[in-house]
């Protein structure tokens, strides 16, 4: 039997396009992972390129800001003021970059997010964080919590105002990211005067393939075996990219399903595809923060892959991606 013979099912029109795709041998380096990662990265860039907003309404504005032993660039979009009025401020959104830990940049999402920053009228603070295995766990999370505190102390210079909406988004490892520091940002008392009103968690891990999950949750735990050769992402690719941040896998800020409780966590959009190992801890994620009493909107997508929206950008499903995710921003800013 093939590897081949071994896919998820796929849909039809995914898998026409990645019909000539098979996975590389022997397994791509963290350097060669990069470079393609920005291939992948400038096409998304090119096809984003045709749906642009107009230069006049919108700026962008790149900014330095300190971590600890470094510093980061936040990319920040921030909508015209209707009739030049200086007293006129936007809800704010902060977004983490996906690229499995190891990879990426503001650039994979820029263009997409300048679209949402005028729709939606909301400032986007489009934040970087270092990347493993040089800067290995918890230091890409912290930057990024460092992000989202950045965002708030310079909110009034940015034109937000967070009582109007404050939420956080991230894509794959960025929701990641985003779900560790959304649980974080709740027991500050930092963000007590303005707390997360909204998360985003896009094709999510939410935990360790190795965490000792509790035996509750234990049968509905079956994609990443049943996905284990799913193409653009399987078990394996999942394996070395966790492996890059050298984390404790029962480690609450990295595997966030083991968070002592879910309580208190804001409102959340998440998106899920079929074809992908980390399917289910999404799908188990959304329920664990029902239980908990926590507002949640859920879109699922059989037989895509994780990543598909950005390697086939012009599929019908990728379509639906990105329309939904455009709406489930606009569903949090409601």
């Amino acid at each position: 039997m093939s590897f081949r013979d071994k896919f998820p099912p796929l849909d039809p029109e995914i898998a026409t396009a990645l019909s000539t795709w098979s996975p590389p041998d022997p397994p791509p380096t963290v350097e060669q992972i990069r470079a393609g990662g920005a291939a992948y990265s400038a096409a998304v860039i090119e096809w984003q390129k045709e749906k642009l907003p107009a230069d006049d309404e919108y700026r962008v504005e790149d900014c330095m800001i300190p971590v600890d032993g470094g510093e980061n660039l936040v990319r920040c979009l921030i909508p015209v003021q209707s009739d030049g009025d200086p007293t006129q401020t936007f809800p704010l959104m902060v977004w983490i970059h996906g690229g499995g830990y190891c990879l990426g940049s503001v650039e994979i999402d820029d263009f997409f997010l300048r679209r949402m920053c005028v729709k939606h009228r909301v400032v986007i603070a489009n934040v970087e964080y270092r990347l493993a295995p040089e800067h290995p766990f918890p230091v890409g999370v912290n930057d990024s919590y460092e992000g989202l505190k950045w965002a708030v102390q310079n909110s009034h210079s940015l034109n937000a105002s967070p009582v109007l909406g404050f939420i956080v988004g991230g894509c794959s490892a960025g929701a990641n990211y985003t779900a560790s520091i959304a649980l974080r940002a709740r027991d500050d008392p930092f963000f007590l005067e303005n707390p997360l009103t909204g998360q985003l968690l896009q094709i999510p891990q939410v935990v360790h393939p190795n965490a000792d999950v509790p035996e509750r949750y234990k049968s509905v735990f079956v994609s990443m075996s049943e996905n284990a050769y799913a193409p653009l992402l399987g078990q394996e690719d999942m394996l070395r990219f966790d492996a890059t941040l050298n984390v404790d896998p029962n480690d609450p800020r990295f595997s966030v399903l083991l968070a002592p409780n879910h309580e208190d966590l804001p409102r959340t959009y998440l998106q899920v595809a079929g074809a992908d190992p980390v399917r289910d801890e999404g799908l188990l994620y959304e329920r664990v923060l029902k239980d908990a009493g926590i507002e949640t909107k859920l879109d699922f997508y059989p037989g895509i892959p994780h990543g598909t929206h950005y390697v086939l950008p012009r599929v019908k499903l990728s379509q639906k991606f990105y329309q939904d995710f455009e709406d489930g921003i606009g569903w949090l800013l409601k």
